[in-house]
C-alpha cells in the first residue's frame, strides 16, 4: 500500500468516494487516499472487480475501504451509492468523478451509440454525481458556515480537454466540457466552503490509453504513471487547487504550441505525434480495450 506523506496522514477521518474505482487511475487513488488516512468507498460497474479491488487494498488493518457496484449512468444508483458509503463510513468529504472510457475511432466511423456513451459515462455522469455531492455539501454548509471546508469535488479531466486530437473527438468535447464546467461551479461553490477542482492527466499507462501511436523520445515527457495521478490528486485535496496538470510539463507545452501560427502547430503536432497518438494506433491494443467498454 502506498505510504503516508513524510509528515505523517493528512486526510486522518475524511471520506472519500471514487467512481470507475476498480482499476486504473481509480484504483491508484484509493490506495494514496488509503496512505493518507482516509476511509474510501470505490464503486464501479464491474461488481466482482470491485469487490476484490476493496478486498485487496483492505489487506492492510489500518485500511478502511469498500466496495460498491455503481453505474455512473444511473442516476439512482449514483445516489444508491452515496446513500450507502454515508451509512458505513460517515457523510462524504471528498467524490472523485474518475469513470470514464476513451474509444478511438474517426468521428465519421463512430457509431452513434458508442457517441452517446462516451457522452454519458464522461460528462453527464460528472454532472450527476457534481449535483448529488453538491446537494449534501451545500446541507453542510449551511450547518456549519462558509468558513469550513464543507466538500470538495473533483472531476477527473484530461489534457485532451485543452485542445483536439485526431481519432479521440467525441472524447475530447467531453474533457472539454468537464473542464468548462468544473471552472463554473468552482466559482458559484466557493462562497459556501466548497472546492471544486479538475485533474488533467496526460497519457496514463492504463488500459483505457494503451496504444498509442507516439515517437519514443517524446513519451516521457507525455506518459505517467496512474500513481502519478492518485498523487496528484490527493495533493489537490490537501493543497486546495482548482486546476492541476499531470504531468506539468506537458500543460506548459500544449500552452506553448497555442500561441504558434497554425502552420507551425501543425508542424509540432506531427512531429509529437499528436495527430497519430489515437488516429492510427496499435489496432490489437485498441480493439481488446473496446471490446471491454462495449461489453460494460
Amino acid at each position: 500500500m502506498t505510504s503516508a506523506p513524510k509528515d505523517g496522514p493528512a486526510l486522518t477521518g475524511q471520506v472519500v468516494a471514487i467512481t470507475g474505482g476498480a482499476r486504473g487511475i481509480g484504483k491508484a487513488t484509493a490506495e494514496a487516499f488509503l496512505g493518507a488516512g482516509a476511509a474510501v468507498a470505490i464503486g464501479d460497474i464491474d461488481v466482482e472487480l470491485v469487490a476484490k479491488t476493496a478486498a485487496e487494498l483492505g489487506a492492510d488493518p489500518d485500511a478502511k475501504i469498500i466496495g460498491l457496484p455503481l453505474n455512473v449512468t444511473d442516476r439512482a444508483s449514483f445516489a444508491a451509492f452515496l446513500d450507502a458509503l454515508e451509512k458505513e463510513l460517515g457523510p462524504l468529504d471528498v467524490l472523485v468523478n474518475n469513470a470514464g472510457i476513451m474509444p478511438t475511432g474517426l468521428f465519421a466511423d463512430e457509431d452513434e451509440a458508442m457517441t452517446d456513451r462516451i457522452v454519458d459515462i464522461n460528462l453527464r455522469a460528472v454532472i450527476t454525481g457534481s449535483r448529488l455531492a453538491t446537494k449534501r455539501f451545500l446541507a453542510r454548509a449551511k450547518a456549519a458556515g462558509a468558513d469550513q471546508r464543507n466538500g470538495h469535488l473533483i472531476n477527473i479531466a484530461s489534457l485532451a480537454g485543452t485542445q483536439g486530437f485526431p481519432g479521440l473527438a467525441t472524447y475530447c468535447a467531453t474533457k472539454h466540457a468537464v473542464i468548462g464546467f468544473t471552472s463554473a461551479l468552482h466559482l458559484e461553490l466557493k462562497e459556501h466552503g466548497i472546492r471544486v477542482s479538475a485533474v488533467l492527466p496526460g497519457i496514463v499507462r492504463t488500459e483505457l490509453s494503451a496504444g498509442a501511436n507516439m515517437p519514443s523520445w517524446i513519451e516521457p515527457m507525455t506518459t505517467v504513471d496512474p500513481e502519478d495521478v492518485a498523487q496528484a490528486i490527493v495533493r489537490t485535496v490537501v493543497q486546495d487547487k482548482p486546476l492541476v496538470t499531470v504531468p506539468r510539463r506537458l500543460s506548459a507545452i500544449i500552452k506553448s504550441a497555442q500561441f504558434l501560427p497554425y502552420r507551425a502547430q501543425l508542424f509540432v503536432a506531427r512531429k509529437t505525434g499528436a495527430t497519430t497518438a489515437y488516429a492510427q494506433p496499435d489496432p490489437e491494443i485498441r480493439e481488446k480495450y473496446h471490446r471491454r467498454v462495449r461489453d460494460l
